[in-house]
């Protein structure tokens, strides 16, 4: 009896072993749970540290106190985290609008802000922050465009849509999708796939200039959405057939010279409307067209050549057929005299500005001026039409 009894001490420290093991096991658990759903942005409890550090230089800007974002000490802790969050979005968005609105301007306290989709140089620049949090927060959503620029080939679409991705609410892919002409079996997923992801406000935007002239086109954007908003550059149907015909020289030397791709005949002067270069210039028979699906108020068009001689004038008209604010205004352009266009300023922390490529502003091959007149004379009445139909007069006669 003596010796059980001795015995029965002994086993205590068994069941204390087990009970700290199990401890440190819960709190591993609770601490991985507590982690998880702070990335699933559902953390609505505390400050999480990825928002806190993120938004350090955002407090110290706004001249914020506290260790916890200004969170109020008299709200229930929820209730202050929630503000915290959604103060910090609207603070981030607030200097990313700032940095992409004037982005030649010093950047306070982050960096070297580029325009988003623009090859500014510089780290931290005033898309990344947002971005990084949007991702980590799971924010943004792949949307179809609500507005393509559908035309016309060299008539300076490149430059419109590189000039309106300095706006903080446009989101434009890069590249031409094509979906519309040559992609359209792929699907409206793959089409949707291709776009950068938005935020609630943002205008996600393509462009691809071979619509305008596409048959098919119209009722395909339709079917997709009737509320699209289309935007047209247009330019000298006579200036853009010789930049047309340009761009392919530069590419296929060897090709025939302008003069002879004009005409069917030269002699009579007929003019060969199946040569692209000429046939996309009859802007009047193309809109017809797009005019049997969407209504004449749901069509933008640009002149191709005050976005030369006024950009920010002709992108005040963009942002507000758009229904943005008009951030993008004369400051953000300067005129290159070598290339023969205006180009955007140099962002912060870049030391070049931002011009189109070197494809842009090639010099036209001298034409005959005999030829040229036959092509103004040929386009005249096409001209006319098309400025009745638009209720606007573009000067090309």
């Amino acid at each position: 009896m003596a010796v059980s009894a001795a015995a029965a001490p002994a086993a205590e420290p068994l069941p204390r072993s087990i009970f700290k093991k199990f401890l440190v096991m819960l709190c591993s658990l609770l601490m991985s749970l507590y982690v998880f759903y702070c990335l699933a942005d559902r953390c609505q409890t505390l400050p999480g540290p990825i928002i806190a550090a993120g938004a350090a230089s955002e407090e110290e800007e706004g001249g914020g106190g506290g260790g916890y974002l200004g969170g109020s000490a008299e709200l229930p802790p929820w209730q202050a985290a929630a503000a915290r969050r959604k103060r910090l979005l609207q603070r981030l968005k607030q200097r990313r609008r700032r940095q992409e609105a004037a982005p030649g301007e010093e950047v306070p306290a982050g960096g070297g802000g580029s325009r988003a989709g623009g090859s500014g140089g510089g780290g931290g620049s005033a898309a990344g922050t947002p971005g990084t949090l949007t991702l980590l927060l799971g924010e943004g959503t792949k949307r179809l465009p609500q507005a393509i620029i559908i035309g016309v080939k060299k008539g300076g679409t490149r430059a419109l849509l590189e000039f309106l991705r300095v706006h903080p609410d446009v989101r434009a892919v890069g590249a031409e999708p094509h979906f519309f002409d040559r992609n359209y079996e792929r699907g409206l997923a793959w089409y949707r796939d291709l776009m950068p992801r938005t935020l609630e406000g943002q205008i996600t935007m393509e462009k691809t200039p071979s619509y305008f002239v596409t048959k098919e086109a119209p009722a395909r954007i339709s079917s997709m959405s009737k509320g699209t908003k289309l935007i047209v550059v247009v330019r000298d149907p006579v200036t853009r057939a010789i930049s047309d015909y340009t761009q392919t020289l530069s590419k296929k030397p060897d090709i025939p010279t302008f003069e002879s791709l004009t005409f069917k005949n030269r002699t009579t002067g007929l003019i060969d409307t199946s040569w692209s270069a000429i046939q996309i210039g009859i802007y009047a028979k193309h809109l017809e067209n797009w005019l049997l699906y969407f209504p004449i108020g749901q069509i933008l068009f640009v002149s191709g050549e005050r976005l030369i001689s006024d950009p920010a004038g002709e992108l005040g008209r963009v942002q507000d057929f758009l229904g943005l604010k008009r951030i993008i205004t004369d400051k953000h352009f300067y005129f290159n005299k070598t290339k023969g266009f205006p180009c955007l300023k140099k962002a912060e922390g870049s030391s070049k500005p931002h011009c189109l490529g070197k494809t842009k502003g090639r010099t036209h091959p001298d034409i005959d001026q005999e030829v040229v007149q036959r092509l103004r004379d040929f386009y005249r009445p096409f001209n006319m039409k098309f400025y009745q139909m638009t209720g606007q007069d573009f000067g090309w006669d």
